[in-house]
């Protein structure tokens, strides 16, 4: 936001300097991040006016002029043709200094001495000014003999203010000017000064139908007339006081509605009447799909999350964004609507951001706008029109409105005071906020209520009135330390010493932690493959996002480590990449959200996976085997079945499961490779993509190893083999056979249970294949004899062969 000086002036008598005010700024919240001085340079340039202009005797494309500077005559040639005798213009003396540090003198042009030259409007360093090629011409009531830095606010201080996201009411001079107030409290605030709002004169001299406001995100919409445009160019001083805040001039009712923006903070749009498609105004939300161009010539592809101005059924502005290119207002327009209006800004900051419309307006409306503001401006407006144009604008204004925010009284304590700042003088407080525009409405001594402004919206709670005086007394006046009890011994709590287990565990593995951002697309569900009945395939969306890129939070971890691994490789890594990521994602539920931590990890073989060493590269099973040693030094028992994820490839995928020492078991998370035709999408070169992602609330209890002495009793080894069902897991073959130990024994007889031979091919049955056990069998009190052996292992086998499966 930039903010002119000489204007801020007319809001409030301040005896601070722009770099005090800018110093004090910076320190309560609001940083100026530079200030200008502009036309610091400009000395010796006066008004003048010209005598007369005749051809050069050597040039005809050259004129030579006469003028009257003041303090004497002059005489300068020039090859500007678009002044005459009798204009005003501003006359740079030989001695004289430019803006830009250029010293003038006398100059021969083809034997004709000019002393010095008409400037300008990119000679003074106002390229938007004037005209791109002639001299600047002045009001016919310049002063001849004035300097130049004294005259149309040429001469100016311009700060550039960086206004945080809670502050719109900061992007208008008066709410600088309001700001000013409450940090300096002996300036003065002059009240602006509101027009009578026009209307009670006359109706309109043709029929208007109604504004309608089917969409509620229109809070209010006022419109208002002007008749008998006179189209031109608005004021010098006008002209130059936009283009010091970084406005164009364009024509006097555009900049009319440009400069009560930029006093008032009021957005303010102009329609050419004669070309509404039809004498009505309806705000409605646009239809998926539905198109419009606006003002800057291109086609808009909309959403029904888009709000428009419609007449007659067809769009002709994108609310509180842009305007249409078919009403816009051009040289020949005659009659004018004005429209003023109060739009939601999260509706508004949705479709800026999402069309990519960085207007001023739209930064506006996305940080609030004074809704109670819109009437007086519009008023303003018109009188401005009327007085730069020869505009009729003594009508009525057409207005409709929804619900209007209304503020809400804020409890200040003097105990939470006193907590936060170490001070808790209510009196001296009281004043602080009266000078924001924070009123008392009530209350104790130590419970005061106070009524927020309408322009504050961000004053809410508590916290944000002690924001305010904290503000107002200076961050460096805070405590040197926390109030409160004397320090004592902390803990680093659960989720930190989890966090640096799981941190400690994949890092020994060889992984490389990545943070990437918790806000994604809004359609990378849709990218995932993810059907609409899986709970991570409706994310909560953003009411402010940054970005179209970072609209929706992250139901799974997945995006982030894709998006890493997809710009590891674009920067130029070919070698194996293994990622992880700790953090937290969202999930939406029928009355809210769920949110939980997790741990996600990602291993890629590289674009150029070439070695020396045969089977070194990474696959399904050697990241099962990173998942399961995290799981391991928690103590828990792993646990992989066939599982299924929408983004995972078919026989590829499992459920990860653990079993905590009692035998509970317990469901961690997920391990896959990612689909092939989402890892061609990536890029890579078509090489394997394996992910696994497990929550982090079934780790957080650790199991301690139990110790116990070895038996000194010797054990019996048996082996079993048998056909199995393709289909049947191993972990559910071993199952069985523990069970049937323990029964055949009534007591865990089976200490050691484990699988040494999987075969399927020649000799086996299609659908089955072999697995082969070693079964050792120990007591821990006695040497098992081989009768009790033979008993329990062949009721094992016997059972076995009950459940179905083939002994071999």
């Amino acid at each position: 936001m930039l903010v002119s000086w000489n204007l801020l002036k007319e809001f409030i008598t301040l005896s601070a300097s722009p770099e005090e005010a800018a110093e004090r700024l910076t320190m309560a919240g609001a940083e100026v991040e530079r200030i200008e001085h502009t036309a610091r340079a400009l000395e010796g340039v006066v008004a003048a006016r010209i005598l007369s202009l005749s051809p050069h005797p050597e040039r005809e494309t050259l004129l030579v002029a006469k003028l009257d500077t003041g303090r004497g005559e002059a005489v300068c040639v020039t090859n500007a043709d678009n002044m005459k005798a009798g204009d005003r213009v501003l006359y740079a003396p030989p001695g004289s200094t430019l803006p830009d540090g250029t010293r003038l003198a006398v100059r021969d042009f083809h034997g004709f001495a000019s002393a010095g030259m008409m400037l300008s409007a990119l000679e003074l360093g106002l390229p938007e000014v004037g005209t791109a090629d002639g001299i600047l011409i002045l009001p016919a009531d310049a002063p001849v003999g004035t300097e130049a830095r004294t005259l149309y606010g040429i001469s100016d201080t311009v700060l550039d203010l960086s206004i945080t996201p809670n502050r719109g009411d900061l992007l208008s001079i008066l709410g600088v000017a309001r700001e000013l107030r409450g940090l300096f409290p002996d300036s003065e605030l002059h009240a602006p000064r509101w027009p009578e709002a026009p209307g009670s004169a006359a109706d309109w001299p043709e029929t208007f139908g109604t504004i309608s406001l089917p969409d509620p995100g229109c809070l209010c919409y006022h419109l208002g007339l002007a008749t008998d445009v006179a189209m031109g160019p608005s004021p010098l001083a006008v002209r130059v006081a936009l283009a010091h805040m970084g406005m164009r001039p364009l024509s006097n009712v555009v900049d009319a509605t440009n400069y009560v923006m930029l006093m008032l903070g009021q957005p303010l749009h102009a329609f050419d009447l004669n070309t509404l498609p039809a004498r009505e105004i309806t705000v409605r939300a646009a239809k998926d799909g539905e198109r419009m161009t606006t003002l800057d010539g291109r086609e808009r592809i909309l959403s029904d999350r888009d709000m428009l101005i419609t007449s007659g059924g067809e769009p002709i502005a994108l609310a509180g964004v842009m305007g249409g290119d078919r009403t816009e207002i051009r040289d020949g327009t005659r009659t004018v609507v004005l429209e003023s209006a109060a739009f939601s800004p999260l509706r508004v900051g949705h479709t800026a951001r999402r069309l990519g419309i960085a207007s001023e307006a739209a930064f506006r409306f996305a940080r609030t706008v004074d809704p109670t503001l819109s009437a007086r401006a519009l008023a303003l407006a018109l009188e401005l029109i009327r007085d730069w144009s020869g505009a009729g604008v003594g009508y009525g204004v057409l207005s409709a409105s929804n619900a209007l925010p209304v503020p809400e009284p804020v409890t200040l304590t003097r105990r939470k005071l006193g907590t936060y700042l170490a001070w808790d003088d209510m009196d001296a407080s009281e004043k602080i906020l009266e000078g924001f525009g924070i009123r008392r409405e009530g209350g104790t001594g130590d419970a005061r209520t106070f009524l927020p402004p309408t322009w504050r919206p961000d004053i809410a709670i508590e916290e944000d009135l002690i924001e305010e005086i904290g503000r107002f007394r200076g961050y460096d006046d805070a405590p040197s330390r926390l109030p409160g009890e004397q320090p004592r011994g902390g803990d680093q709590g659960l989720p930190t010493r989890l966090a640096a287990f799981v941190r400690q565990a994949l890092v020994a593995r060889g992984y490389v932690e990545a943070v990437t951002y918790s806000f994604l697309p809004e359609d990378f569900p849709r990218r995932l493959l993810l059907p609409e009945d899986d709970p991570r395939s409706a994310p909560l969306t953003l009411a402010n996002p940054i970005s179209q890129e970072q609209i929706a939070m992250r139901t799974t971890m997945v995006p982030g480590l894709l998006g890493g691994l997809k710009a590891s490789a674009a920067s130029g890594w070919r070698g194996a990449v293994r990622l992880f990521e700790q953090g937290r994602i969202f999930l939406r539920t029928g009355s809210g959200h769920v949110e939980h931590d997790v741990v996600a990890g990602l291993v890629f073989d590289g674009t150029d996976p070439r070695t020396p060493w045969k089977g070194q590269g990474e696959d399904f099973y050697s990241v099962k085997g990173d998942v399961a040693a995290l799981l391991e030094g928690r103590g828990l028992v792993p646990q992989f079945v066939a599982g299924h994820q929408p983004f995972g490839h078919a026989g590829q995928t499992a459920e990860v499961r653990a079993l905590a020492p009692d035998g509970s078991p317990r469901t961690v998370g997920w391990l896959a490779r990612l689909k092939p035709v989402l890892e061609q999408d990536l890029g890579l070169g078509g090489g394997a993509v394996f992910l696994f992602e497990l929550r982090l609330a079934a780790l957080e209890e650790r199991f301690r190893p139990e110790l116990r002495p070895a038996s000194a009793f010797p054990a019996s080894l048996r082996d079993v083999s048998m056909l199995v069902p393709s289909d049947r897991t191993q972990d559910e073959v071993a199952s069985d056979i523990r069970t049937a130990a323990h029964d055949a024994a009534g007591w865990d007889i089976l200490r050691e249970l484990r699988l040494f031979d999987v075969y399927e091919g020649k000799g086996i049955p299609e659908g089955f294949r072999s697995l082969a056990f070693s079964l050792t069998y120990r007591a821990p009190d006695r040497t098992l004899n081989d009768e009790e052996v033979e008993r329990v292992h062949g009721a094992v086998r016997d059972t076995l062969v009950q459940k179905g499966y083939n002994m071999r």
